[in-house]
Order: structure tokens, then C-alpha cells, then sequence
């Protein structure tokens, strides 16, 4: 089958485009998907880059991806949900840059039956990192005040519709195209943050969902009322200014698992969240798609499309 992997850790020019063994179902709860789409994320980059080895290593050579679309090709003994020729949705540890990609059954859904393949993907990782976020950790309730900072891009765009369906109160930051984007997905405030300074703007929100990380994340302690949460998918927050703040600062890991998904794809098929998708680029560009991703700026998704 056809694969994008690497071989040495470095910059895009490290991807190649390789013919490898077609996986096959070595444990009775794993799927064997055709992949139709796969996801490029900035942990593709980070993987790639080397910088992740200490706290999560590759061996190389490395075929990344974690979350696909496609169709079911066979199953395991145990596996009960899906069968062969179901499109589905699923994210794994790697491997999702190729033609075929094995997936364990607990990470497996339904793809919602009005989006595409190249939409479904994109919706993994952005509907299980919101829940994380918003929900799981942020206990994000009706009412309550949320400010979600990089609400463009691909994550972000996500938590603006599902803390809208939850009925919170929702203040995105955005620039360039990106403020259209936002307020089209229902934010009742958009603040350009190259023109305006978010701290004079926004006071005492319940959460702060912090999807961009960088220096502006310690400002953002001061929108956060006491008590009140600022939690972060980019980078650590400050212990130090959690405390001045009297704020619960954290770095989010998500759950990615099937049951994460549930509400999410709910909201897909009920027509009350839809993907955003930035740009797709062919498999055999896997390099070209990670650097368009890496140069920043993209509004949604982008997507590797898989021909077979």
C-alpha cells in the first residue's frame, strides 16, 4: 500500500512517499479501515520535528496520522459495532497517512452520514479536545461565559459551536478572515486581536479555552474571574499566575476515545455543528500539506485526501 513516512526527524523535506505492507488485524478488538481522508495536525509536526521524543517517542521510520475517515475492510473477533463497508470515523496512535490504517474498535464511530470523508476527519480530534476542554474539565454550563482564544482555527472553530449549543455565552478572538468565520458559527462577541487588546475588552468569564498558547496566554489570566478556569491545549499555563489570579490553570490532554465523540457527532447530524475545512492536499503531498499548516493562519482543517 501507499504511505507517507520518515525515516530521520527534521523539517518537511524528511517526508517521503513510500510502498509498505498493508497491516493486518494481529487483536480481536481492532478494525482494519480503507482511509479515504486523514487529518494533518500540529502534533504531525511536533512528532516529526524530534522535540516530542522525551514525553512521546516514535520509532522510526514513522508513518504519522492519527484521525481518518474511510471504510470498515474487516474486523476482529470481538468487535460487535461495525462491520464491513461501514464509513467511519477513527483516531489512532499512527499510521493514519496511508491507504489502510488498523484502529482499535473503542476509537471507532460512525461517520456522520451528511459530510463528506474530507469533513468527517476533521471533526475527530477538534470534537474530543473541545469536550476535554469544555465540558469534561471545564464543567462549562448554561449561562456561563467562555472566552476562546485562536476560535479560527481548526479546535477553536469547534468549541465556538458546541459551547454555543450548550447555551454559554461565547467570545472568540480571530483575525483577517477569520472574524467572518467565527461570527457565522454563532459567537455573540468577536474580538480582532491584532487591532483590539482582549484584557480591555473582556472581564470575569467562567473559562477561558486557550488554543493558542504563546505570550498572550499570561494576560489571559486577567479576564478569568476568581475561581474561575484557564485551560490551555498550546502550551502550560504559569503556576505563578494561577495563584495571583486564584485561577485553576491547566494544560489539557484530550480523550479522543468514541464515547468523547457522542455529543459532538450528535450536533454534526442534527445539522447544529458543522466541520471547517481549510484546504486539501493529496497524500503524496503530505509534506506540502504540513508546511501550509506550520506557516499558520489556516481557518479549519486541513486534510490529506487518499486516492485509491
Amino acid at each position: 500500500m501507499k504511505a507517507i513516512q520518515y525515516k530521520a526527524f527534521g523539517n518537511s523535506d524528511v517526508i517521503e512517499v513510500t510502498e509498505t505492507l498493508q497491516p493486518e488485524i494481529s487483536n480481536e478488538n481492532q478494525i482494519l479501515i480503507q482511509v479515504k481522508a486523514a487529518s494533518v495536525n500540529p502534533l504531525d509536526i511536533k512528532l516529526r520535528s524530534g522535540i516530542m521524543q522525551q514525553i512521546r517517542p516514535v520509532s522510526l521510520p514513522f508513518i504519522p496520522g492519527a484521525d481518518v475517515s474511510g471504510i470498515v475492510v474487516a474486523t476482529g473477533e470481538k468487535v460487535t459495532q461495525f462491520k464491513a463497508g461501514d464509513e467511519v470515523i477513527g483516531v489512532t496512535s499512527a499510521g493514519g497517512y496511508a491507504e489502510y490504517v488498523l484502529v482499535n474498535e473503542s476509537h471507532v464511530a460512525i461517520k456522520p452520514v451528511n459530510t463528506s470523508f474530507e469533513e468527517a476527519t476533521s471533526l475527530v480530534v477538534n470534537i474530543g479536545t473541545a469536550q476535554s476542554v469544555l465540558f469534561n474539565e471545564g464543567k462549562l454550563e448554561r449561562g456561563q461565559k467562555v472566552l476562546i482564544q485562536g476560535a479560527a482555527g481548526a479546535t477553536g472553530a469547534t468549541m465556538v459551536q458546541m459551547a454555543k449549543s450548550a447555551g454559554a455565552y461565547v467570545i472568540g478572538t480571530a483575525s483577517g478572515q477569520g472574524i467572518a468565520l467565527v461570527k457565522s458559527l454563532g459567537a455573540d462577541e468577536v474580538i480582532d486581536y491584532k487591532l483590539q487588546g482582549v484584557t480591555a475588552l473582556v472581564k470575569d468569564v467562567d473559562l477561558v479555552a486557550d488554543c493558542a498558547g504563546g505570550e498572550s496566554q499570561n494576560k489571559l489570566f486577567e479576564v478569568v474571574k476568581p475561581g474561575g478556569k484557564l485551560f490551555s491545549i498550546a502550551a502550560s499555563p504559569s503556576t505563578e499566575f494561577a495563584e495571583k489570579h486564584k485561577v485553576d490553570a491547566r494544560f489539557i490532554r484530550s480523550n479522543i476515545s468514541a464515547d468523547s465523540l457522542t455529543t459532538g457527532l450528535a450536533l454534526v447530524n442534527e445539522g447544529k455543528l458543522r466541520p471547517i475545512v481549510a484546504k486539501t492536499f493529496p497524500l503524496e503531498e503530505a509534506a506540502q500539506a504540513q508546511d501550509f499548516l506550520s506557516a499558520g493562519g489556516a481557518n479549519g482543517k486541513v486534510v490529506l485526501v487518499v486516492a485509491q
